[in-house]
This record gives structure tokens, sequence and C-alpha cells, in this order.
């Protein structure tokens, strides 16, 4: 059994969640009736935008990364016994995948990972180990297996890395909760591999190829990303609109001033071309053209939009706030 410290069951609401999403049919929607890898975005989309609707995010971020990354990129790279078994208990609602990339100091610099697996370990070279910290990796505390990103040589070159399969369970395995209050129900995590020994059906995919797939995978967690965004944002301004027509300033409705009218204006409009940008890019990036670009684009505005809309509404909201000056 693992060292596994302060294992709560936060995060339990995305395996309820994944569990309902196939039982309904909604995972061979996403995925169709002979997943490739492929995710269709306006499903991804909708089970997204329904899951911000119940709530918690936390939940959310849990689906996000299982439903976006972790399944699909589990569904292209299976390809043993061990990894099938994987992927068709996710597919089935009863496996909850985690992701398992950035190190412990690596950032976003993955080729700077230290993360490492041995591919000849065994006395006939049939197993791998594995040895690494992985940081912040969402449904750690939950989750029954994670992908994990690590190098099988030395170097920065984008071949050096591949994908593993390791079981959360397996001797050697150490979570850790991460020391954040955000996110709630994300079952976010360390990881701490130390001598893991796997049989060689662990591995994911060609050796050498986790970058150019993680690259690929990523692209359409982006894509995710945007569509959650554009939730929290619709979100925040219908509640906003709600807590300014409750308030009152010199006898009328503070949502009145046609200042903050014009405000929230804005943020609607920000919102909707966000929703246009996603909508343009959904299908390239879901099919791999030009995925990396168009998902960066919609990154940075993704980012833009949530940061003004978020700080206005918050503004707005606040129990001092008033009507601006006209």
């Amino acid at each position: 059994m693992p060292d596994v410290q302060t294992r709560p069951v936060s995060g339990a609401d995305a395996r309820q969640a994944v569990a309902e999403l196939a039982g309904a049919g909604a995972l061979t929607e996403l995925y169709g009736p002979r997943p490739t890898g492929r995710v269709d975005p306006r499903t991804l989309r909708r089970l997204l935008a329904e899951a911000a609707a119940r709530g918690p995010q936390g939940t959310v971020l849990a689906l996000l990364v299982q439903l976006a990354t972790a399944l699909p990129l589990l569904t292209e790279t299976a390809q043993t016994p061990a990894a099938t078994a994987v992927r068709d208990a996710a597919l089935g609602g009863r496996a909850l995948l985690a992701l398992a990339a950035t190190d412990e100091q690596a950032g976003s610099d993955l080729t700077a990972l230290t993360t490492t697996v041995d591919l000849d370990g065994g006395p006939d070279g049939d197993q791998v180990t594995v040895n690494g910290t992985k940081r912040w990796v969402t449904s750690a505390l939950t989750a029954d297996h994670a992908l994990v990103l690590a190098r099988h040589r030395p170097g920065r070159h984008f071949t050096n890395f591949t994908w593993v399969l390791v079981p959360l369970t397996a001797p050697g395995v150490t979570v850790r909760p991460a020391a954040t209050e955000l996110f709630e129900g994300s079952g976010v995590g360390h990881l701490e591999l130390s001598g893991v020994v796997l049989s060689r059906d662990h591995l994911l995919g060609r050796t050498g190829r986790g970058l150019a797939l993680f690259a690929r995978h990523m692209a359409v967690e982006r894509l995710a990303s945007a569509a959650w965004a554009i939730e929290l944002c619709r979100g925040a301004i219908a509640d906003t609109d709600r807590r300014l027509r409750a308030r009152q300033v010199d006898d009328a409705p503070l949502r009145e001033s046609a200042s903050v009218r014009q405000r929230l204006a804005d943020c609607a409009v920000q919102v909707s071309s966000l929703h246009a940008l996603w909508t343009a890019s959904c299908d390239r990036i879901a099919d791999g053209r030009d995925a990396a670009t168009a998902a960066a684009v919609l990154k940075a505005a993704s980012g833009t939009t949530v940061e003004r809309v978020m700080t206005l509404c918050a503004q707005r909201r606040g129990p001092t706030a008033s009507a601006p000056e006209e």
C-alpha cells in the first residue's frame, strides 16, 4: 500500500459525476462509439457547463482534466493489457484519472523535468522504475491511476520523454494534499514517486512521444478551460446583475445607473467575444489542425476576459459598492 497522508473524500463528487456521465451515455457522445482520443468539443462544453451550474467548481476542474486530457490521452496510447483495462474502466465511469506533468521545480519548462523512468529494470528487462515528484496534480487524492510524464534519458530534447501509467496504490507512491483552499473538491495534491517498480505494459504509447502527445492534448484542455471560463463569467455577470437590482441608491436600484449598465454591458461583450473565438477555434483544436497556436490565442483571451469580468463584478458586488460617477 502507498504512504498516503490525509487522503480525504474531496474529489469523490468527480468520481460520482464520471460514473453518472458514463451511465447516461454522455461519454460515448463525447468520444464516439469507438474512441480514438478525439473529443467532441461541443459535447465537452455542454458537460462542463452543466457541471459548473451545479458546482462546486473544484469538481468541474477534476472533470475537466479527466474528460478533456487524461482519458483522451490514455485512449490514444493504451496498447497493452494493463493500459487498456484502465482505459475501459475509465470509459465505463469506473475509474478516475490524474494527469501528472509538472515536476517539483520544473514549472512550465517540461524539458527540465527531473522525474525519471528507467526502462531497463528487472532481470529480463521487463520492468520500469519511476522516481520523482509531481506537484499540483488534480485528483491526486482520489484518482486510481496517474498518467505520469517522465524522462527516459538525459537531455532537453523533446524525444527524451515518455508517459507512464502509475497505479496510485503502488508501493513507493506517496500522496500529499496540496496546501490550498482553492478549488475544493478537485482532490489536488502532490505525488512522490520513490522507486515505483512497474511492468513494462504500464508504458503508454511509443517511447519518446511524451511531449508531442502532451502538447496535442493540452491544446484540448485549454479549449475546455476557455469553455469553463465563459460559464464562470456568465454566471458572475448574472449574479452581479441580480445583486445590483436588489441594492438601492437614491431610492432606485443600483442596476438602473447608466454607468453600471454600461460596465455590465462591456463585460457581456467581452464574454461574447471569447465565445465567438471559442466557436471559431473548437473544431480546429479538436482535430489537431494548428491546434497549439489556436489554443495559445484562446488561453490568452480567456485569461484577459476572466480577469476583467471578475474584477469588475467583484467591485460592483462589494458591500461598499456604489454607483460609479457618470
